[in-house]
């Protein structure tokens, strides 16, 4: 699934012009990047959390030439799911 595929179930699901609901999409996504920019904890019920959580200085290795790299300090943004999410049947197969 891809943001347009959300657009277009909006647009089908509440009639809203493609254009409002472009922006409504963005907008909430804009406003997600924000919080989490800041280290703000994102909660959507039902769904599940959003965390920015720090990532500690490693040492890695150049998959190429084995060559060790030191790797940074940084954060990594976290998705836990809700309850139900969780209980999503899996996805069949493709074998």
């Amino acid at each position: 699934m891809i943001k347009l595929d959300i657009v277009n179930a909006i647009v089908q699901k509440t009639n809203i012009t493609r254009t409002k609901a472009e922006q409504a999409v963005e907008t909430v996504f804009e406003a997600m990047k924000t919080a989490l920019g800041r280290g703000q904890r994102i909660e959507l019920r039902r769904f599940g959390v959003f965390n920015v959580k720090p990532r500690k200085t490693g040492i890695g290795r150049n998959p190429r030439t084995g060559q060790q790299v030191n790797i940074p300090p940084g954060k990594a943004v976290r998705f836990k799911p809700g309850k139900e999410l969780q209980a999503l049947p899996a996805p069949a197969s493709k074998n």
